[in-house]
């Protein structure tokens, strides 16, 4: 399994920092485990963090039905198009129906809210997923500087106060980012320096708004 912990991340909104605020695991019995972690308690004090509609408790551990719960983030399976968004995802077509996978995959993102589902990605040969260039609102990087299928280059930045687990991108000599919080631990393993990076999408108009990184072994 390319990942067995998901961070729930949440942010008060574009621009502003990334918090991991609670974990989804799954057990090798296959069950899966979500809690709060104690950041949750601090950012809704000081940031009006909300929790989840169906956890509100930030102080208990949920079991159960906990990535069903959270799979209604999920593109529905029987659309037309869910084929392409699996693609686009780097969604292995055997594990389709696993919602805890897909929600690591493919991030849960919807419009209504501020959470990600950020997984905890391990070396191992083949692997290969999805993310986000992150700090783009500070580096208003010109349209055009970007372009799909552009080949990347990454630094790792562990004395960074914000984030010891840092990891600098570049196209050639310029800084034009961080890979996304989180998902940034799997270039700390040993042999990540093997990893590649390419551009897979983005948006641009004016300055360079969001860039998707396929990032693989």
């Amino acid at each position: 399994m390319e990942f067995d912990k998901i961070y729930l991340v949440w942010r008060k909104g574009s621009g502003n920092n990334r918090h991991a605020v609670g974990t989804l695991e799954k057990q090798v019995d296959g069950r899966h485990f979500f809690s709060y972690l104690p950041a949750a308690i601090e950012l809704q004090k000081t940031e009006g963090f909300t929790p989840y509609t169906e956890f509100q408790d930030l102080n208990r551990s949920y079991n159960g039905n906990v990535a069903e719960v959270f799979g209604q983030r999920l593109t529905k399976s029987d659309r037309p198009d869910v084929d392409s968004f699996y693609k686009f995802w780097e969604v292995d077509a055997d594990k389709a129906n696993d919602k805890f996978y897909l929600l690591g995959k493919t991030q849960g993102l919807v419009p209504t809210d501020n959470f990600e589902f950020l997984a905890e990605y391990k070396m191992q040969p083949g692997i290969h997923f999805l993310t986000e260039l992150a700090g783009l609102s500070k580096r208003q990087l010109e349209k055009g500087l970007l372009q799909i299928g552009d080949t990347l280059t990454f630094e790792k930045e562990p004395q960074n106060e914000k984030d010891r687990y840092a990891v600098k991108v570049f196209k050639n000599e310029k800084f034009v980012g961080y890979i996304k919080k989180y998902h940034s631990k799997i270039f700390y393993d040993a042999g990540a320096d093997k990893l590649k990076l390419s551009v897979k999408a983005l948006d641009q108009n004016g300055t360079i708004k969001r860039v998707f990184i396929k990032v693989s072994l």
